[in-house]
Parts: structure tokens; C-alpha cells; sequence
């Protein structure tokens, strides 16, 4: 089964009309995109978008064999001219499927948002699943299905749809995961394709042709990642986009809870806030036991407040207490903790404070815990293939 994505941007295109911001004023050449259309076999149309034919002849084909158009979502502003020879635009309700007489079958998958997902077998049995903009399944009934061969979805707008596919098996680690209906919410190129590769995704230009069910080099999600990064940088929103088109992610709060600390709670609610409802939290600075046990993927947020407890616990504010034990007890800790990272077989995403660039702490014991987490984060980092840090909200990659 062969797909010609003749479009890969959001309903409005991307650059936007008469938008202003950053992304689209660098969305052109190579990286300016049409409204998503899909053109499968030559013969189903998935999504009628102004230039279609245009954009079909670019790519070196025609519309002129298509038997089938369907829309997958509430198409605003005036009605698309349907070109001449085309079908008149259709959909399939929810849970049906329509057989075509090229021995494609199209089932129709429900979302929730406004708009209709389908699911097209090939001829030969080849799979492609195709989501609308901002929308991801309301319910998935595989029956034992195999994963689909493509994906084509809003990554970027709606991450947890991935996690969804995932959670059922619908998407498996062979699954050539396509993103469109993109937008401007994320800077074209390098940006684009790092955001794209940790959800194990990949964008392809305007009019790539890509054969269903032949493999592709799919993006390599980092087995275990380092997040650093100074105050408000954006580190935790940076790890937490890391993992959130991946199911039932266990996050683990090292901070505890504070009694009558109202800034702290504030603080709380808001990272829990942003949280996928799926994900599970644990709250802990016993972390060793989950990193070698087998499970799902790990957010541990974060190494800053896991030192705190470690440094309390073998008293290493007190300087006599620090050099009669306390420093040695404190490295067997962070070793075991090192040596648990290296050996996990989980998904892992850390982060940590990056505090040595800062202002010289005025106390011994600020002294202290800056070069202890000095060296944390680089004892752990050297356990990771990947290492990022967040400044001013942008991610500059370290490693991997």
C-alpha cells in the first residue's frame, strides 16, 4: 500500500496566514506545509484540502483515479471546490466499514474531539490508521489485531493519542509513526524532529511517498535521559513531554509533602496539573527498588531533592559528622543509585538542578550541596545516552 502525503500541516497550513510568531516566520522552503491530505493507492483521498491537485501533481501523481474522498474533521471557513471528476467528500459513521471495490477496506474510528479517525487495510493486508487534528481514539477494540504498520496522527498537538495506541498494542515498536497536522506550536526542523524522536515519531516534507508496511528506520526513544537545568528553565516540562505519548507512566515526586508550606503545595498542584490522567505517582526517595524492577517507564523529578534527603539522612551539614562518615556514607549512596541506572531495564527520565553556574553559596553547607550535586548529575548523567539542558525553555541537547 503506498501513501503520498500531499499535505502535512494543520487545517490552516503552516506558516499560518498572517501570523507573526517565530515558528511560522521560519516555516518556508522545505519546511512550509499545506493542510494534511493523504492519497492512498492512487484511489481513497482521506481529506479534501484547497490545491490537492496541485499538490498531487507535485508529487508526481493524480487525482484522476480516486474513487473515494473522505473527511476526517469539521472543515472551517468556506467549502472546498471539489474538483472536477472528483467523488463528492463523505464520511463513514463511527464503527463502520466501507469495503472498496480496489479491496481496500476503510473502518471508521471514533475520537474525542469532533472529527473521525480511519483505519484502512490494504489489499495485501498492509495497515495504516489515520487520525484527525486534535483528536485522539475514544475506545479501541483491536480483537487481536496486529500493530498498525503507519500511524499517521497530531503527535505534537495530542501525544497522549500515541499513548493510547501504545497502552492496546496498536502501535508497536516497528509502527512508522507519522506526524501531521502540524502546527506552529513548535519551531520547524532540528526542534521539530527532536520533539518527534523522543515520542518515537517522525514529519517527512509535503509529497513524500512512503510504502506501508516496508520498514522504516524508526526514531530510537533513549532508554534513559538527563534533564538539567537552572530554576523556572523549564526542565520538568521538558522531561514530562519526554514520556507523554508513552502509557502509564509512574512519577516519582521526590520532594515529599510540606505541612503549611501553601508556595510549595501551589508548586505541587501545578506539576500534577499538567500530568496525563494515565500516569501514576509515586512519592519517594527510595528509588533504587523501582529502577530495578521491570515496569513501565520512569519520570523522577528530582535528583536536587533526592540529595537533600540523602544528605539529611547521613547528616552532612555537620562537619564533624560530614568527615567522621557522613561523605562516605553519602558516596555509597549515590553509587547505588548510579549502578541501578545503569543497570535498569525501564524507560528512565531524570532531572536535576543545574546549580554550579550560579552565585557561590555564602555558607559551607551551600557550598556543600552545590559540588554534592555537582557531582551527582555527573555521575548519573555518565549513565545516560541522552542529556539535555533546559535554558530559558530551550532544550540544548548534551548527548545523544
Amino acid at each position: 500500500m503506498e501513501l503520498t502525503l500531499l499535505g502535512t500541516g494543520a487545517p490552516d497550513g503552516l506558516p499560518r496566514p498572517d501570523c507573526p510568531c517565530a515558528a511560522c516566520a521560519t516555516a518556508h522552503g522545505e519546511h512550509a506545509r499545506a493542510a494534511t491530505a493523504l492519497l492512498v493507492d492512487g484511489t481513497l483521498l482521506l481529506d479534501l484540502t484547497p490545491g490537492a491537485v496541485l499538490a498531487a501533481a507535485r508529487a508526481g501523481h493524480s487525482l484522476g483515479g480516486v474513487r473515494q474522498v473522505l473527511l476526517s474533521h469539521p472543515h472551517d471557513g468556506p467549502a472546498v471546490e471539489v474538483p472536477a471528476g472528483l467523488p463528492q467528500p463523505g464520511r463513514v459513521p463511527d464503527g463502520r466499514e466501507l469495503a472498496l471495490l480496489t479491496g481496500h477496506r476503510v473502518r471508521a474510528v471514533a475520537m474525542d474531539a469532533p472529527g473521525t479517525g480511519y483505519a484502512v487495510t490494504g489489499p495485501d493486508g498492509q495497515r495504516l490508521l489515520y487520525l484527525p487534528p486534535g483528536a485522539a481514539p475514544a475506545g479501541l477494540d483491536v480483537n487481536g489485531d496486529p500493530p498498525y504498520d503507519m500511524v499517521a496522527a497530531d503527535v505534537v498537538g495530542r501525544p497522549d493519542a500515541l499513548a493510547k495506541l501504545r497502552a492496546v498494542g496498536a502501535v508497536g515498536p516497528a509502527t512508522d509513526v507519522i506526524a501531521v497536522h502540524l502546527d506552529h506550536d513548535v519551531p520547524p526542523g532540528a526542534e521539530l524532529r527532536r520533539r518527534l524522536a523522543a515520542a518515537g515519531a517522525r514529519a517527512v516534507p509535503d509529497g513524500s511517498t512512503l510504502d506501508v508496511g516496508v520498514y522504516e528506520d524508526v526514531p530510537d526513544v533513549p532508554r534513559r535521559t538527563l534533564v538539567l537545568g537552572g530554576a523556572r528553565s523549564g526542565k520538568s516540562v521538558e522531561a514530562e513531554r519526554r514520556l507523554e505519548a508513552f502509557p502509564d507512566v509512574v512519577y516519582v515526586a521526590t520532594g515529599g509533602t510540606r505541612s503549611g508550606d501553601n508556595e510549595w503545595a501551589s508548586r505541587v498542584h501545578a506539576h500534577r496539573e499538567r500530568r496525563p490522567g494515565s500516569w501514576r505517582t509515586v512519592e519517594t526517595c527510595d528509588v533504587v527498588p523501582l529502577l530495578e524492577a521491570d515496569g513501565a517507564p520512569l519520570l523522577i523529578d528530582c535528583l536536587s531533592l533526592w540529595l537533600t534527603d540523602a544528605m539529611d539522612s547521613v547528616n552532612a551539614w555537620d562537619d564533624a559528622e560530614w568527615s567522621c562518615g557522613g561523605e562516605r556514607a553519602l558516596r555509597a549512596r549515590v553509587a547505588e543509585l548510579t549502578a541501578a541506572v545503569r543497570n535498569t531495564r525501564r524507560t528512565l527520565v531524570a532531572v536535576s538542578n543545574e546549580v554550579g553556574s550560579g552565585i557561590v553559596p555564602a555558607t559551607a553547607s551551600g557550598r556543600r550541596y552545590r559540588d554534592e550535586l555537582g557531582r551527582l548529575n555527573a555521575a548519573f548523567g555518565s549513565e545516560c545516552e541522552h542529556l539535555l539542558l533546559v535554558v530559558a525553555g530551550q532544550a540544548v541537547t548534551l548527548r545523544g
